[in-house]
């Protein structure tokens, strides 16, 4: 039986490589995420720990928990304990590290890393350990910084060079004195890190006489935990927590891991879709070389073999089908992993050096992966021929389905269908992530169900294109009798092609609506025609808005400010406004009282208002963040939004009790509206800062387009995949469908029937079945979007469905594509069959 099988694999070749590339193309996604991924990690888990060489024990302040009337708060950690820290015995040195955002332009203007990674710190004395100075010297005073080596090679800054920067809105123009080294992650990554010296990094990060954290270095033979348990006798257990220079690099290896694990599982998640969508090219192509073989496997079974030798012959030819198709899937894989890593380079995505990683578990994981899906999806076909009986096998190669095998596959198809359906629609009814893993269940288990019941679509469906496909005359007539001939073959061939157009659908939908209601939520809550923030979502400095409040052309300003305080035994945020100028500044709708923010009266949200137990003109005391108290009056309520929420007082109000005022954005008003030239004017005014943004409404919303666009963009390539793998499964259906009937297409061909018709015939019974596929896609696809959506919109107020009938459209003509270019080959080499040949063939 061994041999038998090995024979067999070696005797369809071709017809089996549609299957090894489907196998290969799953196994190289999954290999190749975990490459990718697991080299990255490593990189950025190397460059890490070598940042934590100088650091045997971390002191951090504890946070200190609210309580009664008080607002949390971390205390400062002083030049005293940075002292006492060093005077510890085993300490050979401690120093005080200051950091925050900076953001840095390049000569172009254009800032440097997005903002996300461009940070700030502090150099200690004239030789700082930790940064080893490459050129130059440390720096001094206000007007003169370091830039990371990194930073100078990208950008061409050199020592001398005058950098444009910001720290929290204003521009400083300092002078490079000196380029340093650095194992930092986020510059290995394309960000960047700036240095000043230490009294300087206290004033610009807002942190004067203080510290983030102290680094304490031992003495030779001293280990870490003898250098910690010195620490913690002579610190304030209270005030201050110590970690090891071990542990900071554990958690921090961690900390990648975790971040990364996101993006592998995101990746995989794709890989198993492809996987899965070739499981239905596997199982249809073994299915059909079974049924070629029905009188084969019969004489066997007559002469002697078993049930179970049988099903474990076609399990064998799985078996070397998925070593093959895994083997060639890892070596694609390998080459996917640094193609993505090169990739992200030529896209301008610094990634960390270091060596490829092909791990043990990669391996291990895309050799089992691809041997047992194929084994899997190989293994009913093989139980299905293994239960005919030798002498009805004998009597008919094709061994068609029994009634009872097809009312008990749609009694079970429908009630796993209804379940999916019930199972989703409850999910609608539930609030925000309640309603997630009910709304995955359900959508798996109508997937399934509509798969199970693919054959009993297919006819009504099919059937539908008759008047279409009568147009082609007998070409046509033939290619739908073709298609339902085997109604489980055509739905294992299009649920392939259907998996990929539901999901591809399902986000454009979900996509599309949330776009919409960005749009909604940005052009109902604000007036203001600008609003101006930090280009990574930092804090500005209160300079900005005086600024922007004296610019020519701008009629109204509110700086919005961020305070916690305490009311009722809870903290709550504070968010401080322009009270004469917030209400035409923003478009809320009033729930209840009026829109008045001044003196002791305060705006509420419906959501806050609720949970607390206001209504208009009800007051309440707030402690704030410096202890102090006072007596508000809730003047109205409003509908919020994931924009502007909260509770908000006037800022004349807020500020005496703040202890470092920073606003969060500024809405700015123009007397001419939104225009070009009143963007350059504020831009001017703000000294054309690379790190602030000044965004109108329509900005915003191109903004969230843009990150929705993206998405949706890399979706659909990962996607593709799947959509590959599905003509795959159509190229090979059709051609084992052109070698099982070529006995038939030569008798067509010897009554009269042209080359060409045979060719059109074979095309139409393709586009018939991938159309067949996309419908139910498209379908499905539209429901899950609208049944996410209404998931959504319990936590989005201006959610609305929207049908993307334009991208449907092109969906649509998308599966008519594949099903044209999947019968290219099929057709031709049915065309190009020798009449006489065929009839003769058995």
């Amino acid at each position: 039986m061994f041999r038998t099988a090995l024979r067999n694999v070696l005797a369809h070749k071709a017809r089996l490589l549609m299957t090894v590339l489907a196998v290969m193309l799953g196994v190289a996604f999954v290999s190749g995420t975990l490459v990718f991924t697991n080299t990255i990690s490593d990189a950025l888990q190397n460059s890490s720990a070598k940042g934590f060489d100088h650091v045997d024990v971390a002191v951090t302040p504890e946070f200190q928990k609210a309580e009664g009337d008080k607002v949390g708060e971390e205390p400062e950690l002083t030049q005293a304990l940075v002292d006492d820290s060093a005077r510890v015995p085993g300490a050979a040195s401690a120093i005080g590290v200051v950091s925050g955002f900076t953001a840095v332009a390049d000569k172009d203007g254009d800032l440097i890393g997005d903002g996300w990674s461009t940070k700030g710190g502090n150099y200690w004395g004239e030789k700082d350990p930790r940064y080893p100075l490459t050129d130059g010297r440390a720096p001094k005073g206000e007007g003169e910084i370091l830039i990371d080596s990194k930073t100078a090679e990208r950008t061409g800054y050199g020592v001398g060079d005058t950098v444009r920067m910001s720290v929290d809105g204003p521009v400083i123009s300092p002078k490079v004195v000196g380029v340093f080294t650095t194992d930092d992650g986020g510059v290995a990554a394309g960000g960047s890190l700036t240095l000043f010296d230490t009294a300087t990094a206290q004033k610009v990060f807002g942190k004067a006489g203080t510290y983030d954290e102290i680094d304490v270095e031992a003495k030779a033979g001293v280990t870490q935990a003898a250098l910690k348990a010195e620490l913690d006798k002579a610190l304030p257990k209270d005030l201050v927590e110590t970690t090891t220079g071990e542990k900071l690099a554990d958690d921090q290896a961690e900390a990648i891991a975790a971040s990364m694990s996101g993006m592998k599982q995101g990746l995989l998640v794709f890989a198993g879709i492809a996987l899965f969508v070739g499981t239905f090219i596997i199982a249809n192509t073994f299915t059909m070389l079974v049924a070629q073989r029905t009188k084969e496997l019969a004489l066997m079974r007559a002469v002697g073999a078993s049930r179970r030798q049988v099903t474990r012959s076609v399990l064998i030819e799985a078996f070397v089908v998925g070593v093959v198709a895994a083997v060639t899937g890892l070596l694609a894989g390998i080459g996917i992993g640094a193609g993505m890593r090169a990739l992200m380079s030529s896209m301008g995505q610094v990634v960390p050096d270091g060596p490829l990683v092909v791990s043990t578990g990669t391996i291990v994981a895309a050799l089992a992966v691809g041997v047992l899906v194929t084994m899997l999806a190989a293994w009913l076909p093989g139980r299905r021929a293994a239960k005919i009986p030798p002498v009805a096998a004998m009597s008919s190669v094709h061994a068609t389905a029994t009634t009872k095998s097809l009312v008990l596959r749609n009694t079970l198809g429908a009630l796993v269908s209804a379940a999916g359906i019930a199972v989703v629609l409850a999910a609608t009814t539930m609030g925000g992530t309640d309603g997630q893993a009910p709304m995955g269940l359900g959508a798996v288990l109508l997937i399934i169900g509509v798969f199970i019941l693919t054959p009993l679509l297919s006819r009504p469906l099919i059937a539908a294109a008759a008047p279409v496909l009568r147009v082609f005359g007998v070409s046509g007539k033939l290619a739908r009798q073709n298609s339902v001939r085997n109604p489980r073959r055509t739905a294992a061939t299009a649920s392939a092609l259907m998996i990929g157009l539901t999901l591809i659908t399902g986000m454009t939908v979900m996509a599309g609506s949330l776009q919409k209601s960005i749009d909604k939520m940005a052009s109902a809550a604000i007036e203001a025609d600008y609003v101006v923030s930090m280009a990574n979502g930092n804090y500005l400095s209160p300079d900005v808005g005086e600024k922007l409040g004296g610019t020519d052309g701008v009629t109204a300003i509110s700086p919005l400010r961020n305070s916690a305080a305490r009311i009722d035994g809870d903290t709550e945020y504070l968010t401080g406004v322009n009270g004469s100028t917030i209400a035409g500044l923003t478009d809320l709708k009033v729930e209840q009282g009026a829109f008045e923010v001044g003196g002791t009266k305060v705006v509420v949200d419906g959501d806050t208002a609720k949970e607390k137990g206001w209504k208009a003109g009800s007051a309440f005391t707030v402690a704030y963040e410096d202890g102090e108290k006072q007596r508000l009056t809730v003047a109205g309520v409003y509908e919020g939004n994931d924009m502007l929420s909260g509770i908000m007082l006037d800022n004349s109000v807020l500020t005496p009790h703040m202890a470092d005022p920073v606003d969060m954005q500024v809405m700015v008003k123009m007397s001419d509206g939104a225009s070009s030239a009143a963007k350059d004017s504020l831009q001017q005014a703000l000294d054309t800062n690379p790190a602030i943004k000044i965004q109108d409404k329509k900005d915003i919303s191109n903004e969230v387009a843009k990150m929705f666009t993206m998405m949706l963009n890399m979706l659909y390539g990962l996607l593709a995949m799947a959509v590959i793998v599905a003509v795959l499964g159509v190229i090979n259906t059709l051609a084992m469908s052109v070698f099982e009937r070529s006995q038939e297409i030569g008798m067509l061909r010897a009554i009269g029937l042209d080359r060409k018709g045979i060719k059109r015939m074979v095309r139409l019974e393709s586009l018939v079945i991938s159309l067949f596929g996309g419908v139910l896609g498209i379908g499905l696809g539209v429901f899950f979007g609208w049944a996410a959506g209404e998931l959504m919109g319990s936590t989005i107020a201006t959610y609305e469905l929207v049908l993307p009938w334009g991208r449907m459209g092109v969906f649509l003509l998308l599966a008519a594509a594949v099903g044209v270019l999947a019968a290219l080959w099929p057709a031709r080499r049915a065309a190009r069959l020798n009449m006489l040949q065929a009839i003769k063939a058995e």
